[in-house]
């Protein structure tokens, strides 16, 4: 079956959120892969990077999957009508629909999550309530047409699942194989609970200025 997936592109986001997916949807038979931003102009990542779009928001047509990244420009996006108009516009139309990390909150502001389990980014995962969500822990959480990722590479847990869905198990294992998706951590597991207390505590001073400016974007939508 044909598969025409959509991803958001805004300034910042975080590259891995959207390139390790697309990696992964690419290769799945029939499918096509479209960057969609506000502009034609290159979009800077979180890496130091651009990424050219394929379409803007204006002309961009209906998918069959879209998919948000997320990213240290979430918070600005979230201030941006324009983008959240669009995510609103495709994600109507659209077969399903799928987050990766904090591109959660990006669907939760056109209140497609409200009621809906999903997960996010550890760090940020007790906001999701501000968007009508109920927080599910996992590397991806379902709810109907809805897909949530959890933190960056997530991503590729949540386009392996997806290539099963539309395509099976077999063609999905073959994606897998082919990227050689067999994570063993030089250090053991890179959970956030695993961690010791130090490291947690070191990792939620580092993200407690990023979640602070989503909270006060949520704010601003008055969302709850």
């Amino acid at each position: 079956m044909a598969l025409s997936v959509a991803f958001v592109l805004f300034p910042n986001l975080t590259q891995l959120d959207l390139t390790a997916p697309a990696q992964v949807l690419s290769r799945i038979p029939d499918a096509t892969v479209r960057y969609v931003a506000k502009t034609e102009e290159p979009v800077p990542t979180d890496c130091g990077f651009s990424i050219l779009p394929t379409e803007t928001f204006a002309n961009a047509a209906k998918c069959d999957l879209l998919c948000v990244p997320g990213g240290p420009g979430v918070a600005a996006a979230l201030k941006d009508a324009s983008t959240v108009e669009f995510v609103d516009r495709l994600s109507r139309h659209a077969r399903y629909v799928a987050s990766v990390c904090t591109g959660a909150f990006l669907i939760g502001a056109t209140g497609a999550l409200d009621g809906k389990h999903a997960t996010t980014h550890w760090a940020y995962r007790h906001l999701l309530p501000r968007v009508g969500a109920k927080p599910t822990p996992g590397r991806v959480v379902r709810d109907r047409n809805l897909f949530t990722g959890g933190g960056v590479t997530a991503g590729l847990d949540f386009a392996l699942t997806i290539a099963a869905e539309v395509a099976g198990e077999d063609v999905a294992r073959l994606v897998g194989t082919a990227i050689e998706y067999a994570p063993e951590p030089p250090f053991g597991s890179c959970d956030y609970e695993a961690q010791p207390l130090p490291v947690r505590s070191t990792l939620d001073s580092r993200y407690a200025k990023s979640v602070g400016r989503i909270a006060d974007a949520l704010d601003a939508l008055q969302l709850r």
